[in-house]
């Protein structure tokens, strides 16, 4: 018996779109996660290119920078928010299916919760009211799990964000030394002490989230080359192969190219994911 791929209906679909959380929480989180992007793009257009004609090479190179790193990184969150996790189709528990299992003298994963046969690997979210293959975390600052299908775009997520708080904080720390040489002449659009609080939040802001971030990175790296989700990590299972490049390379979709670095490139996902056969 095969399933073809589903279409998620419910709380999982608005306006079109094939996947799509309600979780409060999350969207909550989520349009927090937007308008912290949109204030260090509003600090950027107000505050450190008022000293473009001073420094014009200096200022081009990280307004171009700071552009592309912040486009990719919200790319990559919209993408991670929006694509299906890795769910398994709902009721897939049948008679026939039970039937089968006696008969076969087999005993199958199964989830009451979805009342589905469940894949190897894969685990039930409570947020997302679906089992979710190869689930690593539910993460509400992206408003979904991060499983089989979105891993990948959560990685560039974290990886993009990281090093946009870093440029940033190098920005920021250089703009504010500025500031103070020429005594607050010609270096923002606001007063003294308006650009005082506006710089200091933006420092705390990239701070926080480089810290953040690198380490999400860099435990998600960890967690792929070990082949061992952050969910089999707090269950002290073991992980299945020891060769962390083609791990990466399952992740990524394929071999080292430019595409592991481009939020828009999907990952490939065999269609065999999304059935089920007995």
């Amino acid at each position: 018996m095969a399933a073809a791929r589903p279409i998620y209906v419910g709380r999982n679909h608005f306006c079109g779109q094939r996947w799509w959380n309600g979780d409060p929480c999350g969207l909550f989180c989520a349009f927090l996660t937007y308008c912290l992007l949109g204030y260090a793009q509003f600090c950027i257009l107000t505050v450190m290119m008022m000293s473009y004609s001073d420094y014009p090479i200096h200022q081009t190179v990280n307004f171009v920078l700071f552009e592309i790193l912040w486009g990719l990184a919200l790319t990559a969150h919209v993408k991670t928010m929006l694509t299906d996790p890795g769910t398994v189709p709902k009721g897939t528990l049948t008679e026939h299916v039970i039937n089968l299992e006696q008969k076969r003298g087999e005993v199958f994963l199964r989830c009451t919760k979805c009342s589905s046969v469940r894949p190897e690997r894969a685990h039930h979210c409570s947020v997302c009211d679906r089992c979710i293959r190869r689930m690593d975390h539910h993460c509400p600052w992206v408003n979904n799990c991060v499983g089989e299908g979105n891993q990948k775009y959560f990685i560039l997520f974290t990886l993009y964000i990281s090093l946009v708080s870093f440029q940033t904080l190098y920005w920021t720390i250089w703009q504010f030394v500025l500031c103070i040489q020429d005594n607050w002449q010609s270096c923002s659009l606001f007063s003294p002490p308006s650009t005082t609080i506006i710089v200091i939040f933006l420092l705390f802001e990239s701070i926080l989230f480089a810290i953040f971030t690198i380490v999400m990175f860099g435990t998600q790296i960890s967690s792929i080359c070990s082949d061992q989700t952050g969910i089999e990590s707090l269950k002290n299972e073991r992980g299945r192969s020891v060769d962390g490049w083609k791990n990466l390379q399952v992740v990524f979709g394929g071999p080292l190219s430019h595409n592991w670095f481009n939020p828009l490139a999907a990952p490939f996902v065999s269609d065999k994911a999304f059935e089920f056969s007995v």
